[in-house]
């Protein structure tokens, strides 16, 4: 069985979108995933098809209908995990992203305008997500964002296996730099220990540049890596070996 993503959005025309290009694209095409895009006005009960009012206790913008959202996420619940991107989410990590992945598929709820009425976050015991500490005017774009980190870790959607476990942040680190053709370039040579055949060489120059870059760029991992956490292992993705 393929894994499976719902999303639910006043924009379902908004998928596939990027989604539907490249590794993602190939792989949708190829049946390693599916996406069912949902318009959660469909799952309005009145006429005009509403799915937001004003907000208790006054102030700017509309807020998503608990009634309407909860029908929306009662259709597509399964036992997938319920996600709503939102500013005010947990920081996506790729340690999550990893999760995700394992089991069959992801349920994904877009907010819109000031976003989803608390109840039914509370009762659906939907995961909060965010992809960055920015705004965006709704939540369809994170949601391609998450998709996309999750689709090119299902069996058989990169070309090597091992390209994923060198990148960033698999091993704590930020990836090392990469060189190719031309050998020099613009008065710039590659390093010469990439040139050398010495394969442990090479093996220790990436590393000693991956724990650079890290340390420099985010102090964060750093600390962690430094102290000795380092991501659990996952076990394979459903359909994977």
């Amino acid at each position: 069985m393929s894994w499976r993503a719902t999303v639910l959005s006043l924009f379902p025309d908004m998928f596939p979108g990027p989604l539907g290009l490249s590794l993602a694209g190939r792989a949708l095409a190829a049946g390693r995933w599916s996406l069912d895009a949902r318009d959660i006005r469909a799952f309005a009960s009145d006429r005009h098809r509403s799915v937001d009012d004003t907000p208790f206790g006054g102030g700017a913008g509309m807020v998503l209908r608990p009634d309407v959202v909860d029908a929306a996420l009662d259709a597509a619940a399964d036992g997938r995990p319920l996600v709503y991107l939102t500013p005010r989410g947990a920081p996506l990590t790729q340690a999550q992203v990893r999760r995700y992945v394992v089991g069959p598929g992801i349920v994904l709820l877009c907010g819109r305008y000031e976003g989803v009425d608390q109840r039914v976050i509370e009762a659906r015991g939907l995961q909060e997500v965010s992809i960055g500490d920015y705004v965006l005017s709704g939540g369809e774009l994170a949601a391609m964002v998450l998709l996309d980190a999750a689709v090119r870790l299902l069996p058989g959607v990169m070309g090597a296996a091992e390209s994923a476990e060198e990148e960033s942040f698999a091993g704590g680190l930020l990836e090392y730099p990469h060189y190719t053709r031309p050998a020099a370039w613009r008065g710039r040579p590659v390093p010469d220990v990439l040139l050398s055949g010495d394969h442990g060489a090479v093996g220790a120059w990436r590393k000693g540049e991956a724990e650079r870059i890290t340390r420099e760029r985010r102090p964060d991992l750093w600390a962690a890596y430094a102290s000795g956490v380092r991501p659990p292992p996952v076990a394979a993705p459903a359909g994977g070996s």
